[in-house]
């Protein structure tokens, strides 16, 4: 996939899958991976980002398997963000969709 359409996307699939559930670093790195992929070189700096940002919270958590895990969930923010770029994104996608001649 073209690099900078899928940093383009991203934070709107970060933004995705916490929308219900808190997750870790490397969870959201195997969600995002079912669909699209993605690389830890990727996501770790988009979340330090979109945390800057306020568009998330982090808790860390201790583990007994291994280092502490940093737990992201979506702030107030966050979820207004998340609903204009989801809101943006349907508008925009059958556009492009229409203009090469793709359709839905």
């Amino acid at each position: 996939m073209i690099t900078q359409l899928k940093k383009g996307v991203l934070e709107l699939c970060v933004l995705a899958a916490l929308r219900d559930e808190e997750r870790y670093g490397y969870e959201l790195i195997t969600v995002i991976s079912e669909r699209i992929e993605v690389t830890a070189g990727t996501i770790y700096p988009l979340l330090k980002r979109i945390r800057t940002d306020g568009l998330v919270a982090v808790r860390t958590v201790d583990s007994p398997d291994g280092p502490s895990r940093k737990y992201y969930r979506l702030t107030d923010r966050g979820r207004d963000e998340l609903a204009a770029a989801t809101a943006e994104w349907t508008n925009f996608y059958p556009r492009v969709n229409a203009m090469i001649g793709v359709n839905p």
